[in-house]
């Protein structure tokens, strides 16, 4: 059972996907699972492995949910008494101790285009554990030179090399190319698929435009509570540099759940520079007329 764990977790940390594992570190007397299994928890529900099932999983599940929230490991005690295990359907009745612990895993990055603010946030990005990929049709700016922490470096048509990667659901994809042309076509490369963040560099009045577009197009963006134009957080950049800065802080901010959502609501009091497109209005026509 603790094989098909052991995957999982290396999926999970591949992926750059968020769990919690949960171990049983010590027992005393009568339990339905000995001393090192394990349960995995992702974010959203799924569970991998058990320690037991019953009433004390179920609890197990929800301290390693809010584990995920606090990001911080915690021990859990349990005392398996007949009337709980009764309740359960086990037959137990001794004593357990499980560890829960979240897993901080390396999510990737795709850069799409190597320009100035890529150069700054490729460099930023590693050095907070993003796995950064950049990707630009021009070998001068796209190669280990200038992204030396870069896991990969592509030369190659942007649009067509997106639409046949293979990016997780859990990547993160940030278009800073060096005009609207060439992020219009990125943004309808990446429109579509599922990603945890897509980021587009550029003005409201730009944004918006792009937006019209891929509308008469007919492409709708797959999750448009995802898509974060113009992107970075409203700190007042101007340099390549402090955009960067920016940029990375809404990234961090989007791992963590600490980002404002779109309907206003506050997590923390983090403020993005999200641009929202405007909905429609719509006329009723009575009967009358």
């Amino acid at each position: 059972m603790n094989e098909e764990v052991f995957r999982a977790v290396q999926n999970v940390l591949e992926r750059g996907e968020s769990a919690a594992l949960v171990t049983i570190i010590s027992t005393q007397g009568s339990t339905p699972q000995r001393i090192g299994a394990k349960m995995l928890v992702y974010a959203d529900g799924r569970i991998v492995g058990t320690i037991g099932g019953g009433c004390y999983e179920n609890d197990a599940f929800w301290k390693a949910r809010r584990a995920l929230d606090t990001r911080k490991p915690l021990v859990a005690k349990y005392e398996l008494t007949d009337d709980i295990a009764e309740e359960s359907g086990l037959i137990c009745g001794g004593q357990m101790d499980v560890y829960i612990e979240p897993l901080e895993s390396s999510p990737h990055l795709y850069l799409v285009g190597a320009g100035h603010v890529s150069y700054h946030l490729g460099r930023l990005a590693s050095t907070v554990g993003f796995r950064v990929h950049v990707i630009d049709d021009r070998d001068k700016f796209s190669n280990k030179e200038r992204f030396p922490d870069a896991i990969e470096t592509v030369v190659d048509n942007i649009p067509e090399w997106l639409e046949q990667a293979n990016i997780s659901s859990h990547a993160y994809a940030v278009i800073l190319t060096r005009g609207h042309r060439h992020d219009l076509d990125a943004l309808r490369a990446l429109a579509t698929k599922d990603l945890r963040y897509l980021g587009l560099i550029g003005s409201k009045a730009k944004v918006t435009r792009l937006h019209d577009v891929l509308r008469e197009e007919g492409i709708t963006v797959e999750h448009p509570d995802r898509l974060h134009a113009p992107v970075g957080l409203d700190i007042g950049a101007i340099s390549p540099e402090e955009i960067a800065v920016s940029i990375l802080a809404e990234l961090i901010a989007v791992k963590y759940g600490k980002l404002e959502s779109t309907d206003g609501t506050m997590d923390s009091g983090v403020k993005a520079l999200r641009w929202v497109p405007p909905v429609k209005e719509t006329t009723s026509v009575t009967a009358d007329g």
